[in-house]
């Protein structure tokens, strides 16, 4: 890679990390959404899971009889971050959402990070909570916890909305984890990341392990295989951007182990039921971009959530 090529990769993840943490603009809120409901009653708490604590926001009543949404944001980010998404989609249902060990309010950043780790905080989130089973949306680094979660404690997951996000490190393209392999602490100087990480953590001083952890994290081959993703017994939507740091191939193959790419519903040219899988590339959308994107998310992901049957044309 050429000196030219890594500060593009440097630059390019510490803004993907920075966008994603700052407060979305009001005209990306869904009109619709916003006008149709009050904001939900947030309850915020902590669940001691394998060791330290993990905090978690509930917005919603859990008794409304609706399937809870669970909610884990990227890397570096904070349950707060995903707010722009969480608002419009807990005006439909109750939604739960973490912050990941190390990050944000939750502990846990003096140990190492894996996917699967994480989907036990969550799985022990949703126990705590009485949560038997819910729905999922995770994006990046949650995505991929998402996927782990779904493996791991398949009986409390439902739907998965796996946003920008992949189910082994190769699914990235290589430029995007050895862009984060540069990083250091004082890339983030002054950004909301390091600002946030220090309003928010019980171990503000902490900050350059929590690099640490997500370089490593990052540096780790994972890989879950094609047998494991089939078996997950949920219905899946995969979501990026068609300049992703996600690649194209990795998505699509995705799309289909988890039921996608129905060959009798291609060619009828119709759908007469909710399909297994969906697939949602949005254009001109990147890694960083998915963010801004929050009305075409919403405007997927919901119908997606009700298991809404595909409508038909009217001409």
């Amino acid at each position: 890679m050429t000196n030219h090529s890594s500060r593009w990769s440097l630059a390019s993840v510490f803004a993907l990390f920075a966008a994603a943490a700052l407060p979305q603009p009001a005209h990306a809120a869904p009109p619709a959404a916003a006008e149709a409901a009050a904001p939900a009653t947030v309850r915020n708490g902590d669940a001691d899971v394998n060791g330290t604590r993990i905090h978690y926001q509930l917005h919603g009543d859990l008794a409304s009889g609706k399937t809870p949404l669970l909610v884990l944001h990227g890397a570096f980010m904070f349950a707060d971050a995903m707010k722009p998404l969480i608002d419009p989609l807990a005006a439909t249902r109750p939604v739960i959402a973490i912050d990941a060990r190390g990050h944000g309010r939750s502990g846990g950043v003096d140990g190492k990070l894996s996917y699967d780790l994480m989907a036990d905080d969550a799985a022990a989130v949703l126990a705590k909570l009485g949560v038997k089973q819910a729905d999922v949306l995770g994006y990046s680094m949650g995505a991929s916890t998402a996927i782990a979660l779904a493996i791991r404690h398949p009986g409390q997951v439902g739907k998965q909305v796996i946003l920008s996000g992949t189910s082994r490190l190769d699914g990235w393209y290589p430029e995007v984890p050895a862009g984060i392999a540069q990083i250091t602490p004082e890339t983030f100087a002054g950004s909301p990341i390091e600002t946030g990480y220090k309003s928010l953590s019980p171990t503000p001083d902490k900050f350059p392990k929590l690099v640490e952890n997500i370089k490593t994290l990052d540096a780790t081959p994972f890989a879950y295989s094609d047998e494991q993703l089939r078996a997950i017994p949920g219905k899946t939507m995969v979501i990026i951007g068609d300049a992703d740091g996600v690649t194209l191939d990795h998505a699509i193959a995705l799309f289909k182990l988890r039921g996608g790419g129905d060959i009798a519903a291609a060619t009828q040219g119709f759908m007469t039921e909710a399909p297994k899988a969906r697939l949602a590339i949005l254009p001109a959308t990147s890694h960083i971009g998915i963010m801004s994107e929050v009305p075409a998310i919403v405007a997927t992901v919901v119908p997606f959530l009700d298991d809404a049957k595909p409508p038909m044309p009217t001409f």
